[in-house]
């Protein structure tokens, strides 16, 4: 099922999800617990079994898991990037400002605000950094996963100090398959070596998911400095 028929099953039956546009904001949240409560279950704000089966929708496929909605949130930003030169993009500074009050130009890095933005949207209720623009500080964030699964975060050392965030979509041999933001200046997907990796986290009020590793054949150079 997809955010777009959540929020016309949650709009039949009087909860009002917002706009039907598709997108996993805040108000398809507020609709989605308003109908678990109304439903008996607990008011979580995530679409599991319970829930499809309550809304009257089809289970979802084994073969075909849905991305979460953070992951999916992020897809929506691919291609998005820094305006070159004194002129900063829009989104990147509202992503950055809400993170940090000091952020004025998408020439500082970041991947640490593009994360903030994505879960900022999709979970509400998850408690964020205090100072997501450090990408390492992501490091802290929720809870720790020996094994990747679709969306978790991974943080990356770049450097003796510094370091780079994002969000798993695959791996090969050597390599991660990253979505980011501040990778070639965009949200871009990038390949960041496996020995740079510092830690694999997940959201805290998010159950953890079993681990599922997504082996990827594209090619393309691997990143070295997402800077």
């Amino acid at each position: 099922m997809t955010t777009l028929e959540l929020q016309r099953r949650l709009a039949a039956r009087g909860f009002d999800p917002g706009p039907l546009d598709g997108i996993w904001g805040r108000r398809t949240i507020a609709a989605v617990k308003a109908f678990q409560a109304s439903a008996g279950l607990a008011p979580d704000g995530v679409v599991g079994p319970l829930t499809r089966a309550a809304l009257g929708a089809p289970a979802a496929r084994a073969s075909a898991p849905e991305d979460p909605p953070w992951l999916a949130e992020a897809r929506r930003w691919m291609g998005l990037r820094e305006i070159a030169g004194p002129a900063s993009d829009p989104q990147i500074l509202a992503w950055g400002r809400a993170g940090a009050d000091w952020y004025r130009d998408d020439d500082v890095p970041w991947c640490g605000a593009f994360v903030f933005g994505q879960f900022a949207a999709a979970l509400p209720d998850e408690p964020l950094p205090a100072n997501p623009l450090w990408a390492r500080g992501w490091a802290r964030f929720g809870v720790t996963l020996s094994k990747p699964a679709p969306g978790a975060v991974l943080v990356f050392e770049r450097g003796p100090t510094a370091g780079h965030v994002g969000f798993y979509v695959g791996e090969d041999a050597g390599r991660f398959r990253v979505l980011g933001g501040n990778q070639s200046n965009a949200v871009t997907e990038a390949w960041i070596l496996k020995n740079r990796l510092i830690a694999i986290r997940w959201p805290a009020t998010v159950p953890a998911p079993r681990p599922r590793r997504v082996r990827v054949a594209a090619g393309g150079a691997t990143s070295l400095d997402e800077a």
